[in-house]
């Protein structure tokens, strides 16, 4: 229709209205607006601020709009991405997957069933359903049955059985098979296993081999072996322990290769075992019948502070195989603690005055011994006995002497109770102290001639008895040890040879004033237990005694120094034994000379001052420094040593009328 032509319609529609008596009652005038004759100016650069108050936008486009338009687009995005993964998995899943094989694994149920809970080392049954739910047959059908480590065969117990298969044949579309397997499971209370079970099996016109699987947890509700274990639950630092470790057999059939396995805390210092450990904390303790019970007792010290606790972990198990040294299925598991507490009688030894501990004497010197104690409980100790017992060294027992205590040689101990201290120690009160004291002499060099490294043990064993919190006597015991170091015994020789001089002497005796003579200075050293290291002499020539310059033997190390006249020889190590029991000593030889002054006519001049011998004891890690005295002179029947005791031959063919310088 040409637009003309609409429009004219239109006039004539409105036309008809107007005349039409059936609307002309309808029609409302409307009130009419004065002309508004304001002429607006409007530049050529339109811009917001000309524009006026500018519009909302809600009032163009509605916010509820735009939401409503992000949520579609969202909902259409998800759409597309469900459609493509929906198309990707059937795709899958009718071409390559399950869903393209006519037997596919997702329509075989396997069923497995049995007891909620499964006892260690009992045989157990499970029945096992496999339902085919597929439209075609499965065709030499095997099923696989994968058991967890550790499990027996039942009519073998000494067999492993990792896994089984069963043959089941064919089963038809809808064809149930069911059966039951038995095996001796093996795990500790508690502790879950699984057994998978597998089908495989093929279809017509295919050399693929399907597999359809499902698992049953297994939770045990006892282990084959238990473990027991039987100590005290608290300890002294430092105090012997022993604990007893019984595994005894649940299992109706032997258990083969048992192992035991004790991980040990931290402080622990093993010291022996009953039967001994294959390898550290671990034993082999062999096959167990069934209610065979056996026994590892170990034995040990455990160090720490007060309030420590201290864990034991302890497995056992069996292993793969005879060479095999770890628990390769464990069976059970069990945990030992102890706790460090204060001695409830504090015990402390002091030796000599010192109570520090590693306490060094020398042969031959009286040692006093005195052992402070102390009530740390809060109750009562009733029937206290103190024992000392010494061990290492052999003490002669007519040295020993207690005021307070008695000495038992049969066994070298000393005993305080309440019938050696006046009743002390019959009663003592919660923080009650008190001490009890002995003596003794320590042997001689000549006794501890052939000892290497000898020392002295002293145990001190506390014990008594206090109320439980039930009312019954309980024992009690305390330990305390402290080993007495026995120095060395060195000692150093020094005389002057005339007629028996090595290098030969020259000039007259007795020495004249003006005239030199010469002599061999001789030094001697022995040693009885105790290595010595970094070991030199030193000494010192007056101005009137000349170095010479010859020694014997030429393998020691000597040096002289001219400026002050010193000299010193580097003896190095000093082994135990040198000079005792026949051996040779350590020795050496020097030429020196000696010219007398006018002034020292009637007297007997030092030929050498200050010989100190210093060196460091192995044993104790002392220094040893040993001084030979009185300075050796011209009398050489006098010789300069470190002990009375020493004995070294005089010059043959002196006298003491030659000791004198005549004029």
């Amino acid at each position: 229709m040409d637009p003309s032509d609409h429009e004219k319609e239109k006039i004539e529609r409105l036309r008809r209205a107007m005349y039409s008596r059936e609307y002309s009652d309808k029609l409302i005038a409307k009130p009419r607006h004065a002309l508004d004759l304001t002429k607006q100016t409007v530049g050529e650069d339109f811009t917001p601020e000309q524009e006026g108050e500018s519009l909302k936008g809600s009032m163009v486009a509605p916010r509820a709009i735009g939401y409503t338009r992000k949520v579609l687009w969202i909902f259409l995005a998800a759409s597309v991405a469900f459609f493509i993964v929906a198309v990707g998995f059937f795709a899958y899943y009718f071409t390559i997957g399950a869903g393209s094989s006519p037997a596919a694994p997702g329509n075989i149920d396997i069923a497995i069933s049995g007891p909620p809970q499964i006892a260690g080392g009992e045989p157990a049954k499970l029945q096992i359903v496999v339902t085919n739910r597929n439209k075609v047959p499965l065709e030499l059908a095997d099923l696989i049955i994968t058991y967890p480590q550790g499990t027996r065969s039942p009519t073998d117990f000494t067999t492993d059985f990792p896994s089984q298969r069963i043959s089941l044949g064919n089963i038809e579309a809808g064809g149930t098979r069911q059966g039951t397997v038995s095996a001796v499971f093996s795990g500790s209370e508690g502790q879950h296993a699984n057994v998978e079970v597998e089908l495989e099996y093929r279809v017509q016109g295919s050399s693929a081999i399907f597999v359809a699987s499902a698992g049953y947890d297994v939770l045990f509700s006892s282990s084959p072996i238990s473990i027991s274990v039987d100590g005290n639950s608290q300890t002294v630092s430092g105090q012997p322990i022993q604990f007893t470790v019984t595994l005894s057999s649940n299992a109706s059939a032997p258990i083969k290769d048992v192992l035991l396995k004790v991980d040990y805390p931290f402080g622990f210092s093993f010291s022996g075992a009953d039967p001994e450990p294959v390898s550290s904390g671990m034993w082999a303790v062999g096959d167990l019948a069934p209610g065979q019970r056996k026994e590892v007792i170990v034995r040990g010290s455990l160090s720490g502070e007060s309030q420590d606790n201290r864990v034991f972990r302890i497995t056992t198990g069996t292993r793969a195989s005879a060479a095999s040294k770890v628990i390769e299925t464990p069976l059970a598991n069990s945990t030992y603690s102890l706790a460090i507490s204060e001695p409830f009688l504090g015990l402390s030894i002091s030796i000599n005055k010192d109570k520090g501990g590693g306490s060094v004497v020398a042969p031959g010197d009286a040692v006093s011994v005195v052992i402070n104690y102390q009530n740390n409980l809060q109750t009562e100790i009733s029937d206290a006995v103190i024992v000392a017992r010494l061990s290492g060294i052999v003490i002669d027992g007519a040295t020993v002497n207690t005021p307070d205590g008695f000495f038992r040689s049969s066994d070298d101990t000393v005993l305080w109770d309440k019938t050696t201290t006046d009743s002390t120690l019959a009663s003592l009160k919660p923080g009650a102290k008190g001490s009890v004291s002995f003596s003794f002499q320590m042997p001689s060099s000549d006794v501890l001639a052939n000892v290497k490294s000898p020392h002295l043990d002293i145990s001190v064993n506390a014990a008594g008895k206090r109320l439980s919190e039930t009312g019954v006597p309980r024992s009690l015991q305390s330990t305390v040890q402290q080993r007495v170091k026995l120095a060395t015994d060195l000692q150093l020789n020094a005389q002057a040879l005339y007629y028996a001089n090595p290098f030969g002497s020259v000039g007259p005796m007795p020495p004249k004033a003006g005239t030199e003579t010469t002599y061999a200075l001789v030094l001697t050293i022995t040693n009885t237990t105790n290595k010595l290291t970094n070991a030199k002499v030193t000494a010192l020539l007056p101005s009137y005694v000349r170095w010479i310059g010859s020694h014997a033997p030429k393998s020691e190390n000597l040096t002289f120094n001219q400026s002050d006249g010193s000299f010193t020889w580097n003896v190095g190590d000093i082994e135990p034994g040198v000079g005792v029991g026949g051996s040779a000593p350590r020795q050496m030889a020097i030429s020196i000379g000696f010219t007398p002054s006018s002034s020292q006519i009637g007297e007997q001049p030092a030929l050498v001052r200050n010989v100190t011998l210093t060196a460091t004891d192995v044993t104790t890690g002392l220094t040893v420094n040993k001084k030979a005295s009185p300075d050796v002179n011209t009398n050489l029947a006098q010789i300069s040593k470190t002990s009375s005791e020493a004995t070294v031959g005089v010059d043959p063919g002196f006298t003491p009328a030659s000791a004198t310088v005549v004029k």
